[in-house]
């Protein structure tokens, strides 16, 4: 691949990422291992409020392929089953049905370099055989562009552009239709990037909405940042300011936090309690509202 601008979801992507990623109220735990044919399966399990649910992923390459595969028990379907009619009486007839339940399995293969400079992705869920999708990533010294469309009689087409350098680049997507002939979206965005900050401006919402991200490292192995965030969305007038920074106590152990103009105040600590598993543990609190309970998040991720 090409060592260009990146995709127009980059944009903002590192500002973003500090200010939410592992941010959670939820208990999770999550187990990976690697079977003797080279297959990463992963287990999680999430309770969130008094639901539980879990899944279980596999992820298999081999050369430029990639197949992931997840059984999803959150995502139940059921379908009504035709079975005939009950004949009560010689003049009424009842259709019985059988309802079945399927978890949702997800299926996405990865193709690299099926053309010079290009990755194909092909999603799908089952049982739902309309939830079909194609995407094409096209990559270039000076320019990606991206081609997404749904695999029904209905398909949404998303196509988003992205050109500049890896220090500053300029891109917009767009979600058409086809069957209401309308734009679901349209969004344009800049982004700068030096060795120590990132900043971007993004523009989405049909318009309704502008954002500003800035990001600085504040040590050469970028294990400690701060973080600041404007968006005002013009319809409602309304602004919200979020800062944030998460720093490195030591090699095993990082603290991050983030505050907003609404109250909000969240922190998280992030463990490695063995090589590659890692204790998180995050909480938030309305500090505008200190009778509402806090919310507090337990992940555990191991692996081998």
């Amino acid at each position: 691949m090409s060592k260009g601008p990146g995709l127009f979801t980059d944009i903002g992507k590192k500002a973003k990422d500090l200010l939410t990623k592992d941010y959670s109220s939820d208990q999770k735990l999550t187990v990976s291992s690697y079977s003797s044919a080279g297959v990463a399966l992963t287990s999680t399990a999430v309770k969130k409020g008094g639901l539980s649910t879990g899944d279980v992923a596999a992820l298999y390459k081999y050369k430029n392929t990639i197949v992931d595969v997840k059984v999803d028990t959150a995502s139940i379907v059921g379908y009504f089953v035709f079975l005939g009619y009950n004949s009560v009486c010689s003049s009424v007839n009842h259709p019985i049905y059988l309802l079945s339940l399927f978890s949702q399995i997800s299926t996405t293969l990865t193709f690299t370099d099926i053309l010079p400079s290009t990755k194909t992705i092909a999603s799908f869920k089952l049982p739902d055989y309309n939830s079909g999708k194609l995407e094409v990533q096209y990559f270039h010294d000076h320019a990606t562009l991206t081609t997404a469309i749904a695999l029904n009689q209905s398909p949404v087409i998303d196509v988003s552009a992205t050109v500049g350098t890896p220090s500053i680049a300029f891109g917009a997507e767009a979600g058409y239709d086809t069957t209401s002939g309308g734009f679901t979206k349209y969004t344009a965005g800049i982004s700068v990037t030096r060795p120590d900050s990132s900043a971007s401006i993004i523009l989405g919402d049909k318009g309704d909405s502008i954002k500003a991200s800035y990001l600085h490292h504040l040590d050469l192995l970028k294990k400690s940042a701060a973080v600041a965030e404007i968006t005002r969305r013009f319809s409602t007038n309304e602004n919200t300011f979020t800062v944030g920074g998460s720093f490195a106590v030591d090699h095993l152990t990082q603290v991050k936090a983030r505050l907003n103009n609404h109250g909000k105040l969240g922190a998280l600590l992030q463990h490695e309690i063995i090589p590659k598993s890692v204790l998180t543990i995050s909480g938030e609190i309305d500090t505008k509202a200190l009778d509402k309970y806090p919310r507090f998040g337990l992940a555990i991720a191991l692996k081998p």
